[in-house]
């Protein structure tokens, strides 16, 4: 069973869908995007801010899995997973329609650093991965 460190809820627009009345698919990649943007303020840390001092986290790679459509108005909760692997920062991201906890997208997206313009480690990041031996729930 997965560990969520946080979650975020969320209501489709209905500019988000497409003909079919269903959430378009690419507005899935902008919800977990937001999520992991959110997540990093809620730790006091910003793409934004750190952009500035020349560290740049970058997505390298993104698997999807579209398990139940969304449609307007419906009401849905992001949830964030987070560990390192080596280099990369692992985000296990999914969304469930509420209030039945359907799932709805499963998601890995692997992120990485770059500092200076060069792949590197990334201490700042490191800070709000956490300890794999201490489970927290999601807030």
């Amino acid at each position: 069973m997965q560990m969520y460190i946080y979650s975020l809820n969320f209501k489709v627009r209905d500019y988000e869908c497409d003909l079919q009345g269903i959430v378009n698919n690419a507005n899935y990649q902008h919800y977990t995007e937001h999520t992991r943007h959110e997540f990093l303020r809620s730790r006091g840390a910003s793409f934004a801010e750190l952009h500035e001092r020349g560290i740049d986290a970058v997505v390298a790679g993104m698997q999807m899995r579209f398990k139940t459509p969304l449609r307007s108005g419906d009401e849905f909760v992001s949830k964030l997973g987070l560990k390192k692997e080596g280099i990369k920062y692992v985000f296990v991201q999914d969304l469930y329609r509420l209030p039945d906890m359907r799932p709805v997208f499963k998601s890995t997206v692997e992120a990485v650093c770059l500092v200076n313009g060069r792949l590197s480690q990334c201490p700042e990041l490191d800070l709000i991965v956490p300890d794999p031996h201490v489970t927290t729930p999601a807030k």
